[in-house]
């Protein structure tokens, strides 16, 4: 098997890409790789990984006599891609008419790493990719979300750490205010009792952010409430939305 996973190294076939083109976890296809022949895989993953490497047996022999030229690499990239495509249901539910080819793949990936967390739910993983999905709904309002993404994306060595793909002066201050709390937490330079104070003002500006909202949600019934009476509608469809809201903004500046 170590010629198997030199071709694909080789050949650039990442393992979440060969994990996707054969409809498994991407652990179950490190699981795969280190059994020590083909014939222990499941009968269709192999014949699946057959064809994509174009072998007849997938023996150490005929691995070793495979020339990785330029057509053998792109006709195995070519079957490749039409498997990932065949194989995507994502895709197929998916409108990605609007994406470009970089931003398909990426969400493609994605989608398919998330699905594989939920699925295996270790260590409460849905309640993490829940907050995940909070962080992306307010991505917009909160730059500094984009900024704690990139500073997690450089510590675990993704990208390198001279990168600043946002506001590069907030950037770096952001992420050496950071790095600075994170070290003193690591290093267990932070108790409880010390961090307690700050922990209540934390908890005071979120609770005064909730009741500021829930005032705006309120005033906004109230409003729409007006707008439709006014209007002499009982609720806003389709037909009479614009007229409801072009209301609410009149009820609105009456009370400016």
């Amino acid at each position: 098997m170590d010629k198997l996973n030199d071709l694909l190294q080789e050949l650039g076939v990442s393992k979440v890409r060969l994990s996707k083109y054969l409809g498994v976890s991407r652990q179950m296809v490190y699981n795969y790789l280190v059994l020590d022949n083909l014939d222990k895989w499941p009968k269709e993953k192999k014949l699946l990984l057959l064809q994509l490497l174009d072998l007849k047996e997938g023996s150490d022999e005929e691995l070793a006599n495979i020339k990785v030229d330029t057509e053998y690499l792109m006709n195995v990239e070519k079957r490749l891609n039409v498997g990932l495509k065949n194989g995507s249901e994502f895709e197929n539910f998916m409108d990605f008419k609007d994406l470009d080819k970089e931003s398909r793949i990426l969400l493609n990936d994605i989608v398919f790493i998330l699905k594989e967390k939920l699925e295996e739910n270790k260590n409460n993983d849905h309640t993490a990719i829940r907050y995940l999905y909070n962080l992306l709904q307010s991505m917009d309002n909160v730059p500094e979300i984009k900024y704690i993404l990139a500073y997690m994306a450089k510590t675990t060595g993704f990208i390198n750490s001279e990168e600043y793909a946002f506001n590069e002066d907030k950037q770096y201050i952001f992420e050496s205010i950071l790095y600075s709390a994170l070290t003193l937490y690591n290093n267990g330079g932070a108790s409880k009792s010390k961090v307690m104070e700050s922990r209540k003002r934390f908890v005071r500006e979120i609770e005064q952010k909730k009741e500021e909202k829930l005032s705006r949600t309120q005033q906004l019934n109230t409003t729409k409430i007006q707008a439709l009476k006014e209007l002499g509608y009982t609720e806003i469809n389709e037909g009479n939305a614009a007229e409801v809201f072009e209301k609410i903004a009149e009820i609105q500046s009456r009370k400016v």
